[in-house]
């Protein structure tokens, strides 16, 4: 008799200290959730500190590319190498080709001070549209397309080829467009805004910051046409 009322007092500790720390467990993970829902709630629609980063997105490069580097940056003769937008103070940022992502989204440069070419749009010089993407930040540092916004009406573009020639695009259009609607707007990015004009359409996030979503929440689309001299 003795032992078995040992036994169940044993029992009884053993469940009163199961319960206690599962009370404790239930109450840090309210406190957590809590946290969280506020801090996000907080920061929705703020505009994103330079040194917010989403932890899944590729590791990106804020290193400026020396003259060197971009000097020896070669591409076929018929594909754009180098983008300037004197007005924005970008001079010869490096023209990499990108594609579609495993997300089905158009791919970026890893340098932020790069930009990308879509590869499956018009090259310089033919008929169609070229279109370019860029960062407009990255951890620490502003990017090549920050004030991508601020190009207005006659703002010069200019994109040189492998080869060395040289094509001006003037400024059509610039619209900042909602994500929710960016996808639809991706048909008319392609197009040229003036009939008949080969054009550059430029790509970059804007808008304010979205700390639930980790992203911009809107898109920046500069529309320009070829200057024929």
């Amino acid at each position: 008799m003795s032992l078995e009322v040992k036994k169940s007092w044993k029992q009884i500790a053993k469940i009163a200290v199961l319960s206690v720390l599962a009370i404790l467990f239930l109450i840090y993970v309210i406190r957590v959730v809590t946290f969280e829902n506020t801090y996000y709630s907080e920061k929705e629609g703020s505009e994103r500190a330079v040194t917010d980063v989403a932890v899944d997105t590729e590791e990106l490069v804020e290193v400026q590319p020396t003259e060197e580097e971009v000097k020896e940056y070669i591409v076929a003769a018929d594909m754009p190498r180098y983008l300037t937008i004197s007005k924005l103070g970008v001079t010869k940022a490096r023209i990499i080709p990108v594609g579609i992502n495993a997300n089905n989204e158009l791919g970026t440069p890893n340098n932020i001070f790069d930009v990308g070419w879509y590869d499956l749009s018009a090259k310089p010089g033919q008929n169609g549209t070229v279109l370019i993407d860029g960062h407009n930040g990255g951890p620490n540092v502003h990017g090549v397309f920050k004030d991508l916004p601020v190009l207005a009406s006659g703002d010069i573009i200019e994109i040189e080829r492998g080869d060395g020639v040289v094509f001006k695009y003037s400024v059509v259009e610039n619209n900042s467009v909602l994500l929710s609607e960016a996808n639809a707007y991706m048909s008319t990015a392609l197009k040229s805004p003036v009939a008949g004009k080969q054009s550059v359409t430029l790509i970059s996030c804007t808008g304010e910051w979205s700390q639930v979503q980790y992203t911009y929440l809107s898109r920046q689309f500069t529309r320009a046409v070829l200057i024929e001299e």
